[in-house]
């Protein structure tokens, strides 16, 4: 039986081990969950941020189109016919927003479809 070189390092004893373990453990914890966190913040943040943006510039292009119905149509939207220029923009804004979710719906279909299926799990 041949016996094993001795260790250069002393044996720890078992409450620096335990000290040891938790200090990985929470570095760990932190690499795992606090670090990718992080960086989802600024993601979220700038998602959200453009978000605003794109939010108050589409209103701004509504109300535009909205102005340049009420003042360049002449008289043809006067009288009983001041609410069609509004009607107009809202169906304008609805098909914006309509082409906006399909292309969102799309994405997430094309996604869907290139994720690999689990077996026993339906399509």
């Amino acid at each position: 039986m041949t016996d094993s070189p001795p260790n250069d390092e002393s044996p720890q004893t078992l409450p620096a081990q335990g000290q040891e373990l938790w200090e990985v453990v929470v570095a760990y914890a932190r690499q795992e969950t606090l670090d990718p966190l992080r960086g989802l913040g600024r993601y979220i943040g700038l998602g959200l941020g453009g978000s605003v943006l794109v939010g108050i510039g589409t209103i701004l292009i509504a109300t535009a189109g909205l102005r340049l119905l009420q003042t360049e149509t002449g008289s043809r939207f006067t009288g009983n016919w001041s609410w069609a220029p509004y009607l107009i923009v809202l169906i304008g804004a609805v098909i914006v927003a309509g082409i906006a979710l399909y292309a969102v719906g799309r994405e997430r279909r094309r996604a869907d479809s290139h994720r690999p299926t689990l077996q026993g799990e339906s399509q």
